[in-house]
């Protein structure tokens, strides 16, 4: 059986477990995912957006083939076994092509569904909720539901031709926007039973009318609005009471669960919650980068102050330079005067400096951050002032010394969350693998 397909059998039989899915292209976040997860003895289930990777190769300059090439490679170099590396997609539907006529994006986005499954993603998630140039604004739930099974057959096909799992899907209409919200969140509602209910309904009746009606037990999950979601500066984090009913609701629906979104930066007790209430997909994807963010600035405060100003690498000074000098990924989402900006380019919860790593100057910056902290080692007591975790770590001989470790363990700490929460029986193993938590 496929195996999200046996994740969810064990939901539904009554144990409290899930899976949360990075969606992440950074290889520094997939490698400690890989790791945490050998560590762990569990698999891991890594998506790729449709923004950043795609058949004109995204953001990442990856097609699907290759990011499933790249994820594999390091699979194989940490000694994760392929079989515990699931690959999903994420929002795969017209999102990227949202200012193109429905027809055009729509074949576009065939496209798209067949280079992922065909590259061996098994775990779709169908979203057709963005309207296209001369859509209306919202897009109607049928025509919503019409696209998903419309792009859900083109899967199915790609499937048939290579062979292998059969895909799962996961559907909905009430898709919160991916990297957190861009608007007023005092407003934000819980989605109620009525509406996912009726989400199901339509997109049953769209699947039926495709001849996917065999298809539909393979649709895993509906994408709700538990209540869960952050900005640049805040979170709205879980309360039970509000999603009780939403909750009650998807237990009468035999083998699917819901796929909460926008869950960066909830606690670990709230991750225990969400899965216990059958929100037992959590994405997360900027809390990670965040991490690996947080990390590369310490690293960068201790290069200046141990190496000095003439030989530091200067890292979030170049960032900051090429971020103004190319402000496209950021300049639509950071509003207000001069100093707010920079505020929310260095420290905003939506990360928009994700978008900026794999750029020459900046990728340069952190080779030679990197070369500097290992031909010169930094004293613990340097270390503890900005990494104090790592350094209690290294301290106790768990982590290695190399300092590219030390941002992938402040990485698996946010991730060590989510893993608690999903898979809370899971053997933990005293590991020698650099960077895994013991």
């Amino acid at each position: 059986m496929q195996p999200l397909l046996q994740l969810i059998r064990r939901h539904k039989s009554g144990e409290a477990v899930g899976i949360y899915s990075v969606c992440s292209a950074h290889p520094w976040v997939l490698e400690s995912a890989l790791l945490l997860a050998k560590a762990r003895h569990s698999a891991v289930l890594i998506e790729a957006t449709s923004n950043q990777v795609n058949q004109f190769g995204g953001y990442t300059g990856m097609t699907p083939a290759q990011f499933r090439d790249a994820v594999w490679a390091q699979a194989d170099r940490v000694g994760l076994s392929r079989e515990r590396v699931w690959l999903g997609g994420d929002h795969l539907g017209p999102n990227a092509w949202q200012d193109r006529r429905a027809d055009e994006a729509m074949q576009l986005a065939e496209t798209l569904i067949h280079d992922y499954v065909s590259a061996g993603f098994r775990k779709i998630h169908l979203d057709c909720s963005m309207s296209c140039l001369g859509d209306p604004a919202p897009l109607g739930d049928m025509e919503v539901a019409a696209r998903a099974a419309r792009l859900c057959a083109v899967a199915e096909n790609a499937w048939q031709q290579v062979g292998g799992e059969r895909p799962v899907y996961v559907i909905g209409t009430e898709v919160p926007v991916p990297g957190g919200a861009q608007e007023d969140m005092d407003g934000m509602l819980v989605t109620t039973p009525q509406a996912a209910a009726a989400t199901l309904d339509i997109h049953q009746k769209a699947w039926h009318k495709a001849g996917l009606d065999s298809v539909w037990e393979r649709v895993i999950a509906l994408v709700v609005q538990p209540g869960v979601e952050f900005d640049h500066h805040s979170v709205v984090h879980y309360q039970p009471e509000k999603a009780q009913a939403l909750s009650q609701f998807i237990e009468s629906q035999p083998h699917m669960i819901y796929e909460a979104h926008s869950t960066d930066y909830q606690t670990p007790h709230a991750y225990r919650e969400l899965v216990r209430d059958h929100f037992a997909i959590l994405k997360v994807g900027p809390a990670l980068t965040f991490a690996l963010r947080e990390a590369l600035f310490a690293l960068d405060r201790i290069d200046r102050e141990w190496n000095g100003e003439l030989k530091a690498a200067h890292l979030r000074d170049t960032l900051e330079q090429v971020m103004r000098e190319q402000p496209q990924q950021w300049n639509r989402y950071y509003h207000g005067s001069p100093h707010q900006q920079f505020i929310d380019r260095q420290y905003s919860l939506s990360d928009r400096v994700r978008y900026y790593w794999p750029h020459p100057q900046v990728q340069q910056a952190v080779d030679l951050l990197m070369s500097n902290l290992r031909s010169h080692p930094v004293p613990m007591a340097l270390l503890s002032q900005y990494l104090p975790e790592q350094a209690q770590a290294l301290n106790a001989g768990t982590l290695d010394k190399d300092p590219q470790q030390w941002v992938l363990d402040k990485i698996q700490r946010v991730l060590l969350s989510y893993a608690e929460a999903c898979e809370p029986k899971a053997e933990t193993i005293q590991s020698q693998a650099q960077g895994a938590l013991a």
